[in-house]
């Protein structure tokens, strides 16, 4: 493990994943071990070009492989699209605050995603799912634009389906012929006949606008604000506090996040911009 953490390891990019029209999960393999909690997030470095904060999407569990799921929607993000297996990266941290999972234990944890938000989740349901005797439930809503636009078809649709102790839905804004689910944003599967909010920890992860509504209807739903979840990846750029450009309110997200509570932030302005 490097402990320097402004000094990027060496990896490899060993497979490429396509996962919709616009997202790929990147596998790196790093020259040495290296280890994350769920939640936390890495600087992705592409040599002569620049790098980017990513969440993995993996387990912790795996040490020797981490996977990247990395929506394209900027340069750098464009440019890592371009790349091949072989292609040398960087990898810098990791940073940041995951989720509390020991916090979780004993309770049912409401998950919440939608879109490239399901990458994080990603990492945190497997993690629960290693633990899955540890918790009272695991309930997933997860919601995307279109069928085409869900991210790991082949587990989302299968294996993850059909594990005991977990409660699976799913959505899109705009069905095909071929969808026969549901319709609607992801608030639209979203009922407090799911879980017993008193004994209930809330995840939810995905666009701004997606994050806010679903926070809202949780807390219609009589969530307590510290019971709520909430990984804030905002506009991180150095990931160790120093250009300012993640700040909401008094904290840094790249050092206190990127995993707050709802209570932490609510009363800071602007916080799903």
């Amino acid at each position: 493990m490097n402990h320097n953490l402004y000094q990027p390891i060496n990896g490899e990019v060993v497979d490429i994943i396509d996962e919709s029209p616009t997202i790929k999960t990147f596998v790196v393999k790093p020259q040495q071990e290296f280890r994350f909690t769920t939640g936390q997030f890495v600087e992705l470095t592409l040599p002569g070009v620049g790098e980017a904060p990513f969440t993995p999407s993996s387990s912790p569990a795996q040490t020797d492989k981490m996977e990247i799921t990395i929506m394209k929607a900027g340069r750098v993000t464009t440019l890592l699209h371009e790349c091949k297996n072989g292609q040398k990266v960087g990898i810098r941290g990791p940073y940041g605050n995951g989720y509390p999972i020991d916090n979780f234990v004993g309770k049912e944890v409401y998950i919440v995603g939608g879109g490239v938000g399901l990458a994080p989740i990603r990492s945190l349901f497997l993690t629960l799912v290693d633990r899955i005797k540890d918790f009272k439930s695991i309930t997933c809503r997860y919601g995307a634009k279109s069928p085409e636009d869900f991210i790991y078809k082949n587990m989302l649709f299968g294996p993850w389906q059909q594990i005991n102790g977990v409660d699976m839905k799913l959505t899109v804004d705009v069905g095909n012929d071929g969808w026969s689910g549901n319709v609607g944003v992801v608030t639209t599967i979203l009922d407090p006949a799911d879980i017993d909010v008193e004994n209930a920890v809330a995840v939810v992860c995905g666009p701004p606008i997606m994050m806010k509504f679903a926070t809202f209807k949780l807390l219609e739903f009589k969530f307590a604000p510290e019971d709520i979840y909430l990984s804030m990846e905002k506009n991180m750029s150095c990931g160790v506090g120093k250009c300012g450009h993640c700040m909401i309110g008094k904290y840094y997200v790249c050092k206190d996040g990127p995993v707050f509570t709802y209570d932490q932030i609510k009363d800071y302005p602007n916080i799903w911009d």
